[in-house]
């Protein structure tokens, strides 16, 4: 017997505009643009009925690894720097590293597995990964766990 997933990432646009607006209210509070509850609700045009039921169910996907520790995976080619231009990507981008490991080039490619502390990026995590991609040296990476 097969169960329901627990958690769905969605694109925005698929999602009801509660949704939207709940997390606009969230943010609001966390940045201080609003100082209230009802502040933060009132600016988004929702009840704070509508923010208290989803306020807990409803993250932003950034939000989601903010300040967490994320794994990523890297397919290289096997050239020299390859992996200090990704290291690179990650320290002008904000994040810091706390592991790396990288397997034994096979057929001229090396899997290279790296932990990152995110909260100090600059940019959004899909922007990091979509600038490891550009890397002539990249074949893929993944997000293994956030």
């Amino acid at each position: 017997m097969s169960s329901r997933p627990k958690y769905f990432i969605v694109e925005a646009e698929a999602l009801p505009e509660i949704f939207l607006k709940v997390a606009e209210a969230k943010r609001a509070l966390e940045l201080g643009e609003a100082t209230t509850v009802n502040e933060a609700a009132r600016r988004t045009g929702i009840s704070r009925s509508a923010f208290y039921k989803y306020k807990d169910a409803v993250r932003p996907f950034n939000d989601m690894v903010n300040g967490r520790i994320v794994t990523f995976q890297a397919m290289l080619r096997d050239e020299p720097g390859e992996l200090s231009s990704i290291l690179n990507i990650f320290a002008v981008s904000g994040g810091n590293i706390l592991t790396i490991n990288q397997n034994i080039p096979t057929s001229g490619c090396a899997v290279v597995t790296i932990a990152a502390e995110t909260s100090g990026l600059h940019i959004s995590l899909e922007e990091l990964v979509h600038s490891l991609e550009e890397r002539p040296g990249v074949i893929r990476v993944e997000i293994l766990a956030g």
